[in-house]
């Protein structure tokens, strides 16, 4: 049980920062579309890379010298065009939040821009399979410390996901989501930066 606790509280503090995943689940949360699969997707992402981190499979990363700088530029690249496209959704103003539930995109559009989102991020692998991974080698029952920090995981995205919908009102308004588009592309401008000054 200690360590699924601290499994549970390692995850639950590296994801609560915002970020672009967190960022996109916001958004489908409080617009109401797709969110029981966006969070499910994001939840089976996290427990994929925390299980190949408790595996043992950060060492692999180190072995492929390639792989840090791919993800680095590849992200950086996808993060500047994702912040990009939500400045000129503000810029466009008009939008606000649907009423009648249609989406704005499908599900597979959406499904894939969440799967960029998170694998063209490095902070992801460095969270997940480097950190938590290096840090379950220091229990004894690493299967329950993994289970624990996927449990996390899990309960943050359903956390996240569902309960945008409380904020709901406030985003009836164009100037809301103006603003939510604005603090988006400075988000994902800010990781993508950081991304290329290493």
């Amino acid at each position: 049980m200690q360590a699924a606790l601290a499994g549970y509280a390692l995850s639950f503090s590296l994801i609560l920062a915002i970020g672009a995943q967190n960022a996109f689940v916001l958004r489908q949360g409080l617009r109401g579309v797709h969110v029981l699969p966006v969070v499910l997707f994001c939840g089976l992402c996290d427990a994929v890379l925390i299980t190949a981190g408790v595996a043992g499979f950060g060492a692999l990363a180190k072995a492929a010298p390639w792989f840090g700088p791919l993800m680095r530029w590849g992200g950086a690249a996808f993060l500047l065009w994702y912040g990009f496209e939500n400045f000129r959704a503000a810029w466009r103003g008009g939008a606000a939040l649907d009423e009648t539930g249609q989406a704005v995109q499908s599900l597979k559009k959406a499904l894939m821009t969440l799967a960029a989102l998170t694998f063209l991020n490095p902070h992801v692998y460095l969270d997940t399979v480097v950190l938590i991974g290096s840090i379950s080698a220091q229990y004894d029952n690493r299967l329950a410390f993994g289970i624990g920090a996927v449990s996390a995981s899990v309960s943050f995205f359903f956390l996240l996901g569902y309960g945008a919908r409380l904020f709901r009102p406030v985003f009836t308004s164009p100037r809301a989501w103006q603003g939510l588009d604005v603090i988006v592309g400075l988000t994902m401008w800010a990781i993508a930066l950081k991304l290329i000054l290493g």
